[in-house]
């Protein structure tokens, strides 16, 4: 229940606040990338502090379960306020979007890190926490259902003609769903592992060492980012320039003994030491680039080279018809295979699967529908391992270090999403350029479609070969993995 609200927000309003900006708010398309690129930016710094104040926060309610309370009004009342069309001018159009846009993501933030974070303290058991996270995430890709294949309509109904009114009151609608679903999920789970406790300091110490330690945490991301989006001399000596600093920094971090460590430093020490951790978060990214360029060209594969727009929305509604399928049978393959060889097998399969779009004319349906659904069945265990493999690493950063910063661990993963499927829409836009495409000219379409064509086959492919490839050196086995959560049962028993 806890996914399908929060997909309401990430599927739903996330995935249509463009075209709602661009086509029913008024904003230019130039000022809504720009105002996508800051929020991006931000977002992957509230994840971090997110992630440490959970892991600090001490409630007779536990240390996750109360934000996912705390922040569902808020988070419903900036989904209805983004798709709110006030009579401003131009420039306080803006200004109103950049307050309601990075509201809904601070909002979101707040909800969904501790949300993530609290599978990992519901059970000790690595098993349990992948059937878990197999029912998380089939009630995320059934909240996705809900919003890719009644959005459009809801927004008609309501509004009859007045696309702004139809947007503001099918949100009225989804906030009151997502405030029902995340009160039921906060009444209805329990968190029963325990930390070990440590010797930290007041929530507003930590705060204030963490914002001494914030430059090490934006300016990598913002280097990249640059790097990405600009692609020219001068951001890409930035990028070198900043990621030289960062090694030495880093270097000279993990040297340093523990006593002289503040508590902020000591959890990101623990990070950098953590492999297991280290390998997910560039699995996580990896995995997100493949599902996001898929899912970012589907639009344009069916519009120009099917020739059939409306056929993308019936797309949509197979693919996460199958998701749920595959989420749910996530569990029991990977008791029987394990959790690194499932998630192997299902990044080749899927992977292979892709490719064979690149051969698949564009006039057989029936084939592209077959091929889709069965590398989005394989591709939907990708993040239920994922996020269940982050609790498999928060287990190893106890064992090894005495320390859980569940929370911190877990905001990788919310962060990799953002990060990955910002990264992804880019990519699409960007190989699309390549290739000359350009929407208001007709003559450019045709040049086009060869791009189209590989991102709906190689260009996605590669990103799921190359986790394939950094998934073979994670080291926490099932025997590894069984081995740790039975000598910290042993532990916990003893305090």
């Amino acid at each position: 229940m806890g996914d399908a609200g929060a997909n309401l927000v990430w599927r739903g309003a996330l995935a249509y606040l463009a075209v709602f900006y661009t086509d029913t708010f008024g904003i230019s398309a130039a000022a809504a990338a720009m105002l996508f690129l800051v929020v991006r930016l931000s977002d992957g710094v509230t994840d971090i502090i997110m992630g440490m104040i959970a892991d600090r926060t001490h409630t007779r309610f536990g240390k996750f379960r109360p934000w996912i309370l705390w922040s569902a009004p808020f988070l419903g009342l900036f989904m209805v306020l983004c798709f709110t069309t006030p009579d401003f001018s131009e420039t306080n159009k803006l200004i109103y979007a950049y307050v309601t846009y990075i509201g809904l993501t601070l909002a979101y933030t707040v909800s969904n890190v501790p949300y993530s974070a609290l599978m990992g303290v519901m059970t000790p058991d690595d098993t349990e926490r992948t059937k878990l996270s197999s029912f998380r995430f089939a009630g995320a890709f059934a909240g996705g259902l809900l919003v890719m294949g009644f959005l459009p309509e809801l927004v008609a109904y309501f509004g009859a003609g007045d696309n702004a009114k139809g947007y503001q009151f099918t949100m009225y609608l989804f906030a009151a769903l997502l405030i029902a679903l995340m009160v039921t999920t906060f009444v209805s789970t329990k968190e029963r592992v325990i930390p070990h406790s440590s010797n930290e300091g007041s929530l507003k110490t930590e705060l204030k060492d963490l914002t001494k330690n914030l430059p090490f945490i934006i300016l990598p991301l913002l280097a990249t980012t640059l790097f990405f989006y600009y692609r020219d001399v001068y951001s890409g000596l930035f990028f070198v320039i900043v990621m030289a600093a960062m090694t030495y920094v880093i270097k000279k971090l993990l040297n340093k003994s523990q006593s002289s460590l503040t508590s902020t430093q000591q959890d990101m020490v623990d990070l950098l030491t953590n492999k297991p951790w280290l390998i997910l978060l560039g699995i996580g990214f990896l995995t997100m680039m493949f599902n996001g360029i898929k899912y970012g060209v589907i639009a344009y594969y069916f519009k120009y080279q099917v020739a059939d727009e409306l056929m993308a929305g019936q797309y949509f509604v197979a693919l996460l018809v199958v998701s749920i399928f595959g989420a749910l049978a996530t569990g029991k393959l990977a008791e029987l295979l394990g959790k690194r060889n499932l998630f192997i097998i299902s990044l080749v399969l899927s992977g292979l699967l892709t490719t064979a779009f690149y051969w698949v004319p564009s006039d057989n349906i029936v084939a592209i529908f077959a091929f889709g659904c069965a590398a989005e069945f394989f591709a939907a265990m990708m993040p239920t391992l994922f996020f269940s493999m982050l609790g498999d690493s928060a287990d190893y950063s106890e064992w090894k270090n005495h320390r859980r910063a569940t929370g911190l661990i877990y905001s990788a993963g919310t962060f990799v999403q953002k990060t990955g499927g910002g990264f992804a829409g880019a990519l699409v836009l960007v190989v699309l350029a390549g290739y000359g495409y350009n929407g208001m000219d007709e003559s450019t379409i045709s040049q086009s479609l060869p791009g189209m064509q590989l991102l709906m086959s190689w260009i996605p492919a590669a990103f799921a070969f190359l986790g394939a490839t950094l998934m073979l050196i994670y080291p926490l086995t099932s025997v590894m993995t069984q081995k740790i959560t039975e000598d910290l049962a042993i532990r916990r028993s003893n305090v």
